[in-house]
């Protein structure tokens, strides 16, 4: 990856997952403001993040299955596409369920995007380079967190919620011509005939390593989907500076996620169950630092460390466990990122409208996140069994 011709497309992934993230996330940062402006109560607001999330999981397989013939940059700049008719109809929506419509529209190209996009940067770099290509392309989704959630929240608690996604719909123009221009035509790179694909989910390790994505990072849903009420009512942050710790949390995640690409090409399995202990740690001490709010700050820094340092990780393991069917495996990976996230917004909803307070969703989100650590386990030890049986079966 040292090299500027494979730098280039992997940049112009980036931009594009930027942009992406930044829809994706920005609505937590705005969760108040579109709440009150729709009439509507916070749990009823974060289903809209539930509403998007579910958007990419039934996406996903639907637009992957839609492009399987396609050469794989014009399904990216289709893909793209859907998303800036998805985020222009955001801003123009009416109502709370116009608005809802809108995000699942928007949401429909997203898992189809990164699966394929993650395909694709494996695709342009040696081998023992992958999971740092894949971690390249989803550092633009943990820049959204830095810059474009941040700046998103800025903007519609100045200019009005709806500003932000029409920032959003020109970042998408912008991500698409950069595809264009820098990603290169792959037509050797096309998706096998879908039948073939769709054996991979005969494997039990492909079906665990989608479990441990759905359960590994629902947990940090859980709580970040309410980290805006959780920051202006418990920790006494005010609206004005909420931006400013999201900001902190994005350069979390910006660290997390290139420390996880590294320790993925390192050692994968095991780095991926030390990571899932530590923010399973994290949010349970969340609990008790979100009522303090420097403690609280420190926190979300650290917490976004150890929450984006999953994602290479999980994507490379489905990668590496789809064998020679990739690109629906991974896919449906995203997928089940987005059924964790709406998963995760959901029982966090849940959780308050029981009345059970804040500090038992950051509870709820670690035992999300433990469930994770207890798949990945089960995976390591069915892949130990294997040889074994294997050696019994030549006998």
């Amino acid at each position: 990856m040292d090299s500027s011709p494979s730098r280039l497309p992997l940049l112009a992934l980036a931009i594009a997952a930027f942009a992406i993230g930044t829809t994706e996330f920005v609505i937590m940062g705005l969760l108040p403001e579109v709440a009150a402006d729709l009439h509507v109560g916070i749990p009823a607001a974060g289903m809209l993040v539930s509403g998007y999330a579910l958007g990419v999981a039934v996406g996903a397989p639907l637009l992957a299955a839609l492009t399987a013939k396609l050469e794989r940059k014009r399904a990216l700049l289709l893909l793209m596409g859907l998303f800036i008719l998805g985020n222009a109809l955001c801003a123009v929506a009416w109502s709370y369920d116009v608005l809802m419509v809108a995000r699942v529209v928007a949401a429909f190209c997203h898992g189809s995007f990164f699966g394929i996009g993650a395909v694709v940067a494996a695709h342009l770099v040696p081998a023992n380079q992958r999971a740092r290509a894949i971690a390249l392309m989803f550092a633009g989704l943990t820049l959204a967190n830095v810059l474009g959630v941040p700046f998103g929240t800025f903007l519609g608690q100045w200019a009005g919620w709806r500003s932000t996604f029409w920032a959003v719909t020109a970042l998408g123009v912008v991500a698409a011509m950069a595809l264009a221009r820098f990603v290169p035509a792959l037509p050797n790179l096309k998706a096998p005939h879908m039948a073939t694909e769709l054996r991979v989910l005969r494997e039990p390790q492909v079906l665990i390593a989608l479990g441990m994505t759905v359960l590994g990072f629902g947990g940090v849903f859980t709580v970040f989907t309410y980290i805006a009420p959780i920051l202006q009512e418990v920790s006494h942050v005010s609206p004005h500076w909420t931006g400013a710790v999201l900001v902190l949390f994005g350069l979390g995640t910006t660290i997390g996620n290139m420390l996880g690409g590294r320790l993925a090409d390192w050692k994968l399995m095991p780095s991926l169950m030390g990571i899932l202990v530590v923010l399973a740690l994290l949010m349970a001490a969340f609990a008790w630092t979100m009522h303090d709010t420097v403690a609280a700050i420190v926190t979300i820094f650290v917490w976004g460390i150890a929450s984006f340092a999953t994602v290479a990780p999980l994507q490379s393991r489905v990668v590496h466990v789809a064998g020679d069917a990739p690109n629906l495996a991974s896919t449906l990976n995203i997928a089940a990122f987005n059924l964790g996230n709406a998963g995760g917004a959901w029982l966090g909803g849940a959780v308050i409208a029981a009345g059970y307070g804040m500090p038992v969703v950051s509870l709820a989100g670690a035992a999300v996140t433990v469930a994770g650590l207890v798949a990945t386990m089960a995976s390591v030890a069915l892949e130990r069994r294997r040889p074994a049986r294997l050696a019994a079966e030549c006998i």
